[in-house]
């Protein structure tokens, strides 16, 4: 990624005190956005609908993008830091089986994550269209934290067609460990330990933050590395504001089988 481009789109969206108001914001215009533009790292507003979404969604997904692909650069990414690599899991996890089908074919009065029924089933949020949608602060999240907004139709979209564009990484004996040490660390929570006590625990084998830390587990959530049963009661959350680990605990380790299927080659 061009680190020219990548300051501009950061100082786009953050300072020394975090977030810039709205208000503040560069503007998508100047020499400076048109620079980053040409760097694949900022874009014009999108004009979209659903269905076209889902069409180039399965488009990439056929054509362009595997899942050797996506485990690739998630191990890459965990040694270099590389944080932008690693929610083309999620949004291969989300999507891959995703049918070609249209917003109007079956539409849900009530709905957990969206009113189309295929895109709810899948956990997907998403709209019947999007109008000058910008996308630049969901790759500006990408590229600080990994992501925020893993299960957004539009975010997922955005994230596997920019991983098509990425050059073929390497993926060493070190990213290889990591993952092993990041595995071992699961195993050992006890049963009732929730997912920020794992968060913690990877902070001694992954070079981090807690925010980049956050989203891994939420990633490996939605791929359903670290799948959960569904609880109520107190420790649901715990606090937080995680979602598809918002009900992991120590005691439902990590799928074995996921793993395997995604990085049983590398290991």
């Amino acid at each position: 990624m061009d680190a020219k481009a990548k300051k501009i789109l950061n100082k786009t969206f953050w300072s020394a005190q975090g977030w810039k108001p709205a208000g503040t914001r560069l503007p998508f215009a100047g020499e400076e956005f048109e620079y980053a533009k040409s760097k694949g790292v900022m874009f014009d507003p999108v004009t979209m609908t659903h269905d076209e979404c889902v069409s180039r969604i399965r488009y990439l997904l056929e054509h362009e993008v595997t899942k050797d692909r996506v485990a690739a650069a998630f191990l890459h990414s965990l040694s270099t830091r590389k944080v932008h690599l690693r929610s083309g899991l999620s949004s291969y996890a989300l999507t891959s089986n995703l049918p070609q089908h249209k917003y109007s074919d079956k539409l849900l009065e009530r709905a957990s994550y969206s009113h189309c029924f295929y895109c709810n089933d899948h956990k997907l949020m998403t709209h019947d269209e999007w109008n000058n949608a910008d996308i630049n602060i969901l790759n500006f999240e990408r590229v600080k934290w990994g992501g925020v907004r893993l299960n957004w139709l539009l975010y997922c979209w955005m994230d596997i067609e920019l991983l098509a564009k990425e050059e073929p990484v390497e993926v060493t004996s070190e990213d290889v460990q990591i993952l092993k040490n990041l595995l071992a660390e699961v195993d050992a929570c006890a049963e009732t330990d929730s997912a920020r006590k794992l968060e913690k625990r990877w902070k001694d084998v992954l070079s981090s933050n807690q925010y980049e830390r956050d989203v891994m587990m939420e990633i490996w959530g939605y791929a359903g590395i670290l799948a959960s049963e569904e609880r109520l009661g107190p420790e649901r959350g715990r606090g937080t504001d995680f979602v598809s680990v918002d009900t992991w605990l120590g005691i439902d380790r990590y799928a074995k089988e996921k793993v395997e299927y995604y990085f049983g080659t590398y290991l």
